[in-house]
């Protein structure tokens, strides 16, 4: 296993799709990366020499935010949008959606299991 960005990516699949493991590089980003490092993105990573993962690592390293620091910059965004108490920052603190969705039905992924509600109980006389 190739190890890029400190994400050991798998062995078996071609490089532009292995790329897309590390977090912060998507299909496009990939095949940049192997464009701008010289590599043949249809090629498998266990055929890449070490030369060809150095170059490929130096170039994500230089040009792109990917891993550890992306996730603690997103955080950080999302943190300054709570603190400042803007619209968006408080969808995120009420773990609602941020941008627009609907939310009388939907958005079960952001806010979870649905909850079942009693129904009112008829008073008796």
């Amino acid at each position: 296993m190739a190890r890029i960005a400190g994400v050991n990516i798998p062995s078996q699949k071609k490089l532009g799709v292995a790329l897309t493991y590390v977090y912060g590089i998507g299909s496009k980003f990939s095949v940049d990366v192997c464009k701008q490092a010289n590599v043949d993105w249809n090629s498998r990573v266990n055929d890449l020499s070490e030369s060809e993962i150095k170059s490929i690592s130096d170039v994500i390293s230089s040009s792109y935010t990917v891993e550890g620091d992306l996730r603690r910059e997103i955080s950080a965004n999302i943190k300054r949008l709570k603190d400042l108490g803007t619209y968006k920052g408080t969808r995120h603190r009420k773990n609602l959606p941020a941008r627009g969705q609907r939310t009388h039905t939907n958005a079960r992924t952001k806010k979870g299991k649905a909850i079942a509600i009693a129904g009112k109980k008829k008073v008796t006389k």
